[in-house]
């Protein structure tokens, strides 16, 4: 399983982690590599094994997910957050959006459809359903990156687009005819001269600038 996506388990509830174990360990692709009990320990598991996906609540006690991510995003650690949550509300699932979760789901979220979204983030894509995409935005209008957009280069907005629709770097490298090096580039210009900090608020800054179809 060396190709496998290695998945790290973060949830205060055993029942949920050995749920979620029991189902992706039947998937080819997938490797779950840890567990842990809350934030704290999910963030010393994630340096320890080194995951590309983590799996991670946001109401646990001690340090909930939010912080988690927040200081996952500190140590500039590469793996990609879904959110697995029962919680529906926006003003729970808007901050972890916002701390650098690269989407999120419900609990009670089709198996199938699990595996495909950790298969989406960890390919670089942006789960976000349409009511939380709407109270981002509205949360952003007047934050980071607002009248920078002619800072950036033609080039540098097709990418920023393409990373609205949903494109990871190797996918808009493809589009562009360009190396995934260089797609990274543009990616960290894009987020540096924007003041932003991922891929899920540049996404969001080219929706609300119209840099989308």
């Amino acid at each position: 399983m060396a190709d496998a996506i290695k998945v790290l388990l973060v949830d205060d509830h055993q029942v949920v982690r050995r749920g979620l174990r029991t189902f992706l360990e039947v998937q080819d692709d997938i490797e779950v590599v840890g567990e842990a009990a809350d934030g704290a320990e999910g963030v010393r598991r994630a340096e320890e094994l080194g995951p590309d996906v983590i799996l991670m609540d946001v109401k646990m006690p001690g340090t909930d997910g939010v912080e988690a991510l927040r200081r996952l995003r500190e140590l500039d650690h590469p793996a990609r957050v879904l959110v697995v949550t029962s919680f529906t509300e926006q003003r729970t699932v808007v901050p972890a959006l916002r701390a650098g979760a690269a989407g999120y789901v419900y609990k009670d979220v089709d198996p199938d459809a699990l595996a495909g979204a950790i298969r989406s983030v960890h390919a670089g894509h942006i789960l976000l359903q349409p009511e939380v995409a709407g109270a981002l935005l509205a949360q952003e209008e007047t934050g980071a990156g607002h009248g920078r957009g002619t800072s950036l280069t033609d080039r540098e907005r097709e990418v920023l687009g393409l990373i609205a629709d949903g494109r990871s770097n190797r996918e808009i490298a493809r589009a562009l005819v360009l190396s995934e090096k260089t797609v990274k580039t543009h990616v960290s210009n894009i987020l540096m001269k924007l003041d932003l900090a991922d891929r899920t608020q540049a996404a969001l800054w080219a929706v609300r600038h119209g840099l989308t179809d």
